[in-house]
């Protein structure tokens, strides 16, 4: 596996200042392709990652999954293969050289169907791996990355090469060191993607009452090897993993509706706004007053929704 050159970290970091204007995260013309630029190290910013390929240009990254902490910079890109709660932060950025990223989000069937069209072969693992993991970059998928970003300089040919950009992108995650972890969401019958079905039913529903022994009566298996697979997919348990949903939903609604938290608690799941009060304090630092007027008087609410989306 060759590694990255200096001119192809170059060349990433030349295209996404191109389509970076100022700081902020970035929808560009090709749809689930984000690029992001910051010019100073970030607040932990609070969320959930749907599934994406990460990859740096420039700069330095950390995210936390539950006490986990992953650490990526240039040369090196982060894939979360499932929804997932998470806290990142910046940690390496200047108005010199300022943190550059891309992301591309993509679905379990966009996996299976690079699987079956490509042929892949798969080796059938039963043991659920962590949902979140850090590769070092090689230079076929840089190049590929690459090519990807060019179309948007050429947006006339992005409906028909964007995706065979993306798929050659998945196909060599899928031929990479950590394939048969992204490939297993994709395969039906696995405790992987059970789990993934778990959580897709979790974020979808967090503000409902959920049994674990529904979810785990729905996946197929017993209430231990549950938990057990849940837990090592996401660093947690369900109840925590549901209650960190409500607690990032919670925040959102605080920073860009006029709502009051009582009224926000209970429309994310909440029985008791005391409850929601002293958990929101917990994972936040501070109660949800507090913690909101902080955050506007750090930044423009308008682009503080940007900001906690990196």
């Amino acid at each position: 596996m060759s590694e990255v050159s200096i001119k192809q970290q170059q060349e990433l970091s030349a295209l996404i200042q191109q389509f970076t204007p100022n700081n902020g995260v970035f929808e560009t013309a090709i749809p689930h392709l984000f690029v992001i630029r910051y010019s100073k190290v970030s607040e932990p910013a609070y969320r959930v990652y749907k599934p994406s390929f990460c990859v740096i240009a420039q700069g330095e990254k950390e995210v936390f999954l539950a006490q986990e902490r992953f650490e990526y910079g240039a040369a090196d890109y982060l894939v979360a293969s499932m929804n997932l709660p998470v806290v990142g932060q910046i940690i390496r950025a200047s108005e010199e050289q300022p943190y550059l990223s891309i992301k591309l989000e993509f679905t379990h069937d966009q996996i299976l169907e690079v699987i079956n069209d490509a042929n892949v072969r798969i080796i059938p693992n039963e043991n659920a791996k962590r949902a979140i993991f850090v590769g070092q970059t090689e230079h076929t998928l840089i190049d590929a990355t690459l090519r990807l970003l060019e179309l948007l300089h050429r947006p006339d040919d992005i409906p028909f090469l964007a995706p065979l950009c993306i798929k050659e992108i998945l196909y060599t995650l899928l031929k990479g060191p950590y394939g048969v972890t992204l490939s297993q969401i994709a395969m039906e019958g696995s405790n992987t993607y059970r789990i993934r079905e778990s959580i897709d039913h979790l974020t979808s529903c967090f503000d409902q009452t959920i049994r674990v022994e529904q979810l785990a009566e729905a996946a197929n298996m017993s209430l231990s090897t549950f938990h057990r697979n849940f837990k090592e997919v996401t660093g947690m348990t369900p109840i925590q993993f549901q209650k960190q949903l409500r607690l990032h939903e919670a925040r959102r609604i605080l920073l860009s509706e006029s709502a009051e938290a009582a009224e926000v608690a209970f429309r994310v799941g909440y029985e008791s706004a005391s409850q929601f009060s002293r958990e929101y304090s917990r994972m936040f630092g501070s109660p949800p007053r507090s913690d909101v007027k902080q955050l506007k008087e750090m930044y423009d609410p308008a682009r503080s929704i940007v900001f906690l989306g990196d």
